[in-house]
């Protein structure tokens, strides 16, 4: 069975759990912008990806406390932790990658309908669009939308749906959720391997130590 060195160990698990709290950050960061933009309220997979960023950050400062410690009892509450991260994050991550662009326009659509008048002319500002979608279907909520826009770019007679720019950026921070997630997850397996050998291996500093 192969075997890691105790100082190897040590230091490999508090590298890896450094990027952890980086990638933590950075999928919070990512869920915010893509809430900031408005892009589908009813998302839920956004706000799991926010929650599993932050307990990556939680659980990552809880591994470098465990790995500069080597504290029995904090060690096993990581591993556990890590294992319940994995699996929400391996799921959210193949969610995100996994929701198609009909999916995505039927979310926003039903998001767009329960939004109020005002929170709908504050997003088309925020984004400068006119309306969600030039559709058949929905021609006429099309229609009052634009007749009732704000976006400073009525004025020059350009402006794009937006549908269109949600859309753009709902793809572009699932494809980023999804990719990190995913990468994330399995190297996570990887971590409780690493910590599991850490954790049974003894400090021969300072066993040296107490037998002198």
């Amino acid at each position: 069975m192969l075997k890691v060195g105790f100082f190897c160990a040590k230091n490999t698990l508090c590298a890896v759990n450094a990027v952890y709290l980086v990638v933590g950050l950075s999928l919070m960061a990512a869920a915010g912008y893509g809430k900031s933009f408005g892009i589908v309220w009813s998302l839920s997979i956004i706000s799991v990806v926010m929650v599993v960023g932050v307990f990556l950050i939680f659980i990552s400062m809880l591994g470098i406390i465990g790995a500069l410690r080597h504290n029995q009892i904090i060690l096993f509450t990581y591993i556990l932790a890590m294992i319940l991260v994995f699996i929400f994050q391996f799921a959210a991550s193949c969610s995100c990658l996994a929701l198609g662009r009909e999916k995505q326009e039927k979310l926003l659509s039903m998001s767009w309908e329960v939004m109020r008048n005002e929170t709908r002319r504050s997003l088309e500002q925020q984004l400068d669009c006119c309306g969600l979608v030039n559709s058949a279907e929905k021609q006429h909520v099309f229609r009052t939308d634009v007749n009732l826009c704000t976006a400073a770019c009525k004025r020059t007679a350009h402006c794009f749906t937006c549908g269109d720019l949600m859309l753009q950026n709902t793809a572009e921070t699932l494809n980023f959720l999804g990719g990190v997630g995913l990468f994330c997850s399995f190297t996570q397996l990887v971590t409780v391997w690493l910590a599991v050998q850490y954790r049974n291996q003894r400090n021969h500093q300072i066993s040296s130590r107490t037998s002198s």
